[in-house]
């Protein structure tokens, strides 16, 4: 192999200096035997043994013992005397000599069965087979058609939008009013040129720096510009309060016919009649699953899909510019508590159908694998009652009607009582018991009263708070502010949700005051304790699957939820030009050869207290963010008029600004400044007395700027005689 190697670098030089055009001179090799029947191994052998004219010496190299000279091998063993001879080798001369009767060159060795390929009269020691594949297909005519049919099928499965008819003129637009770039608040618009539906009317929490501030609802502003041109109508997904706690603050403005599954419906007639809007129940229309519905220009079906509700839907809208599918919240759950598992045939119907976009979930996106199934809590409430002692107080989110559900069931296993506390949970038991989705009987429940007739083991609470709101019962109980229920430390709080993020500090804090009360608080050590309503990765990219949309769209979440949501879509096929990431207010249109933005519409939220239900102003809540942040001060001065001077002294008062020991120096530095700037303020100026004020705040803003780094709400009161 050396020489070989040497022969073919030793060629290329010499193919270097024949120019181009000019055929190469071959030469006869000297060496090259005509004998057709000699082993080429043997002439091989003959040029490995013959010195290259153009070689260089190595002096480095050692001479080999056992190298072949003319043929001939040296018997001189080996240099490591640790190595013994193999007794099955075959001598170099057997392995240079020609073999007629075609056996193996390694015939020497007595196991050795003879290989039948080997035929005589062939080359000598060669098999005609070697270096070939054996049992190689072979590829028809029709195989390859088969092949290419396949292909094409395949391609169309993957692409079933294809068959959308490229031709249709028309048009929609998507405009999202809550529910992007946070958890909560749900709420969109889509529009066709005579026809809008709002998808959901939700609410959601306020963080902690709005304070005396219950929940938030979207901003109804761009609704109003609907109704004088299109016809408008509200369709409801769900009953979660994300997706209809704002029902009642629009309808206080807006009536718009209202379709959704009984359950939902239900729960709206439950805030309507607190609202004083029962006249209003008559906007109901129930729909009625796979079943399309004629809304003026599209035609809408509701899909049954899995959620930590009863009832719990997906849309699929056929409208001008193509069918649209919108998940709503769901999760792939194959063993629901009720068996009503997704309705997976009808999402492959319309995908086979050809899907123009996908609106979906993201609130998971970063989960991976599968959402565990609802059932999993109903095994942990299993373990956690047979640990329990005294009694049992279970806190979750009062809509979530399978775990209460789950919950209660156990409860009649081991031969405990049911007491429901707190206004919407009453109001959600009992709805759910009329419509039959909970099947329990009379007997098992007892009013807040009668508890103290009961043993403390005999005992379930079902209550809300798990949230940590201030007026919900679990956080009265925790303060020993409730009525009727004390704790005790044999109690075991089960608290059965997650915290919405902005509630973190909430649910901490009704810990800590749970834990101080001595109770036993079970959480998040139990890892089953509360499984999500909503899909991780692999179901996302399930419904994407089975979808196989043009265009999508991801919503319900925040931008990171998704963002990571486009990034599993483009993995499942969606082409990344056609993914647009949207925030609240962002208008986009679609068509079935583009999708883009197009304006952004006025969006927000607006802040409600639930003491009272009614609407609080924005100004209202920043007077009371920078009163918490920075404080206030109050300035009371008499002004004269003929000489420009401060009558007296100005009263100045500062709260959350300065400590009260240093009230008296802050009012002195204020008087200075009062009698400097009226020194230095024109005559005319004293004729408007708002002038005046303005000059005062400013004045008085710069130097608690300069001084104290803050910026407190300073209000004066001026008197100018």
């Amino acid at each position: 192999m050396e020489n070989n190697n040497q022969n073919h670098e030793n060629s290329q030089n010499q193919g270097q200096k024949t120019p181009n055009n000019t055929p190469r001179e071959r030469r006869p090799n000297p060496h090259r035997q005509n004998n057709p029947t000699q082993n080429k191994s043997e002439g091989q052998g003959e040029n490995r043994n013959r010195p290259h004219p153009n070689r260089k010496p190595n002096p480095n190299r050692k001479p080999n013992p056992n190298q072949e000279v003319n043929g001939n091998t040296h018997d001189t063993p080996t240099p490591n005397g640790n190595k013994k001879p193999n007794p099955n080798r075959d001598n170099n001369q057997n392995r240079n000599t020609n073999n007629p009767q075609g056996q193996s060159k390694r015939s020497g060795q007595p196991n050795r069965k003879p290989n039948p390929n080997n035929k005589p009269g062939g080359k000598p020691g060669g098999n005609k087979n070697r270096g070939r594949r054996k049992n190689v297909t072979t590829v028809s005519d029709a195989m390859r058609a088969s092949i290419e049919e396949n292909a094409r099928v395949k391609d169309a499965t993957m692409n079933p939008w294809k068959q959308i008819d490229m031709s249709a003129k028309g048009k929609i637009r998507f405009t999202p009013l809550g529910g992007l770039g946070e958890i909560g608040g749900n709420m969109a618009v889509l529009e066709t040129e005579t026809t809008a539906i709002i998808i959901d009317v939700g609410m959601s929490f306020p963080d902690e720096t709005m304070h005396g501030v219950d929940i938030l609802v979207p901003d109804f502003s761009y609704l109003h510009t609907l109704k004088e041109t299109k016809d408008v109508y509200i369709i409801i997904t769900h009953g979660h309060e994300d997706h209809i706690g704002a029902m009642p603050y629009l309808f206080k403005e807006l009536q718009f016919p209202i379709y959704a599954t009984p359950l939902a419906l239900a729960m709206i007639e439950n805030k309507f009649n607190e609202h004083g809007l029962s006249a209003h129940t008559n906007k109901f229309n129930f729909v009625t699953l796979r079943k399309q519905y004629q809304i003026g220009d599209m035609k809408i079906e509701w899909l049954h899909n899995t959620h930590s509700i009863i009832d719990a839907c997906s849309l699929a809208l056929e409208t001008p510019a193509g069918t649209i599918i919108h998940t709503a919240d769901f999760k792939v759950d194959h063993t629901p508590v009720d068996n009503y598992t997704m309705d997976l045939q009808r999402y492959a119907y319309y995908g086979s159908k050809g899907v123009l976009c996908l609106f979906s979930d993201s609130t998971n996106s970063h989960n991976p694998g599968f959402t565990k199934s609802e059932k999993v809590v109903g095994k942990t409430f299993d373990s956690l009652f047979d640990l329990a002692k005294g009694r049992v107080i279970m806190s979750t989110f009062s809509s979530n009607v399978h775990r209460i559900f789950q919950a209660m069931e156990r409860g009649v296993k081991h031969g405990r009582k049911i007491c429901v506390i707190g206004r919407s949970m009453e109001r959600n038991v009992e709805t759910n018991r009329a419509l039959g989705f909970v099947d329990i009987e009379d007997k098992h429940f007892i009013e807040v009263h009668e508890v103290p007739k009961y043993a403390e083991h005999e005992v379930l609470i079902v209550t809300t708070g798990s949230q940590g709101e201030t007026m919900a019962a679990l956080n009265r109980m925790a303060t020993d502010e409730h009525r009727h229920i004390k704790l005790k430390p044999s109690d075991t709080v089960i608290i059965s949700a997650s915290a919405i993020p902005g509630n973190e500090a909430s649910v901490s804090g009704l810990m800590n005051k749970l834990i101080k009360a001595g109770v036993t608080v079970r959480y998040k050590e139990f890892g089953d304790i509360h499984v999500s309503g909503h899909a991780s990765q692999e179901e996302q990219k399930l419904i994407l699957r089975l979808i196989q949309p043009k265009f999508f769209l991801p919503v319900h979440g925040e931008y990171n939820h998704i963002a990571k949501h486009a990034k599993t879509a483009v993995e499942c096929g969606v082409d990344e030009r056609n993914i647009l990431l949207m925030s609240d207010g962002d208008q986009v249109e679609i068509t079935t050869k583009y999708l883009k933005k197009v304006k952004t519409v006025k969006s927000g939220k607006t802040y409600i207290d639930n003491q009272n239900n009614m609407t609080i102003e924005n100004d209202v809540v920043l007077d009371r963010q920078k009163l918490a942040e920075d404080g206030i001060v109050n300035v009371v001065a008499q002004i004269a008029q003929s000489n420009q001077k401060v009558v007296g002294k100005p009263v100045v008062t500062s709260h959350g600004l300065v400590a009260d020991k240093d009230d008296k120096k802050f009012a002195k530095e204020i008087e200075v400044l009062l009698e400097t700037m009226m020194l230095n303020m024109k005559p005319e100026a004293l004729k408007n007395h708002r002038d005046v004020e303005n000059e005062i705040r400013n004045v008085v803003r710069k130097h608690v700027v300069r001084t104290k780094k803050r910026y407190p709400l300073i209000i004066p009161t001026i008197f100018i005689i």
